[in-house]
């Protein structure tokens, strides 16, 4: 079918002319024509089929089968294109969506990165009861200090598993150096991140031998996925959150509190 017969039936009648008018007209309206892309094919099909004059059974029955197979092939195209367009469009959103929130989370509050242990550790709502101890100990210079640090971190839920009244009695001042052994038995000089805490354990045949800030040892080890400190005293400790990142070390928080001799 061609547009000659279009033109045909439009000079012969000026009835189908106004049809033709209509039909360009009603298309732009309804959002026919912007859905088939301008396809002219599809819209000579659209007048053929709703404005020509009656054809003899003969000719409608060779026509159908062409329509039909040209309608369907254009909604095919059309529907490829939208498929296309919304790949190209989820394609797009996740290349600049990004993480929104790319820092760890602890005790309710992002970790930041650019911030030191003590200021992001003051942050954080899981660690108000060993920030009070390093404030006991006189300890928040020293860890707002270049380190770089490995600090173990034990959670408010840690020290509650200590006996009753230990924590109270530790904060006094005639405890100070007490408290200040225990908090440095949970420091390690130097930045060890999980991977190299995994490296330790692996070199060592599943166990590595830490020296603390306090002069202590602590034990390092895998228990099925996680990683575990063992104490002086044989207990154990689980890293629960690992890796979070600090301008001068690093945090893992523990669920126990570790202790030495």
């Amino acid at each position: 079918m061609t547009g000659s017969s279009v033109s045909h039936r439009g000079s012969s009648d000026a009835g189908s002319s106004t049809g033709l008018y209509l039909v360009l007209r009603g298309p732009l309206r309804t959002g026919l024509v912007a859905s088939h892309f301008f396809d002219f094919e599809w819209l000579t099909l659209f007048m053929e089929k709703k404005f020509a004059p009656a054809a003899n059974p003969t000719e409608k029955k060779r026509r159908i089968p062409h329509e039909s197979g040209s309608i369907q092939g254009e909604t095919m195209k059309n529907r490829l294109a939208v498929l296309l367009l919304a790949v190209v469009a989820l394609a797009a959103t996740a290349a600049f969506a990004g993480p929104k929130n790319q820092n760890p989370v602890v005790g309710g509050q992002e970790m930041y990165p650019t911030k030191d242990i003590i200021d992001n550790a003051m942050n954080s709502a899981d660690h108000t009861t060993l920030v009070a101890a390093v404030k006991a100990a006189g300890l928040v210079d020293t860890l707002k200090g270049a380190g770089p640090f490995t600090v173990f971190a034990p959670t408010n839920e840690a020290f509650a598993k200590l006996p009753a009244g230990t924590v109270e009695s530790l904060l006094k001042p005639e405890n100070k150096d007490t408290l200040t052994k225990i908090l440095t038995y949970h420091v390690v000089a130097g930045r060890l991140s999980i991977m190299d805490l995994r490296k330790q354990i692996k070199a060592g045949n599943g166990q590595a031998e830490l020296k603390t800030v306090s002069g202590g040892t602590l034990w390092v080890m895998m228990q099925g996925r996680n990683i575990v400190l063992k104490d002086e005293k044989g207990d154990i400790s689980t890293v629960t959150i690992p890796n979070v990142f600090q301008s001068n070390g690093v945090i893992h928080v523990v669920d126990t509190v570790v202790l030495p001799n």
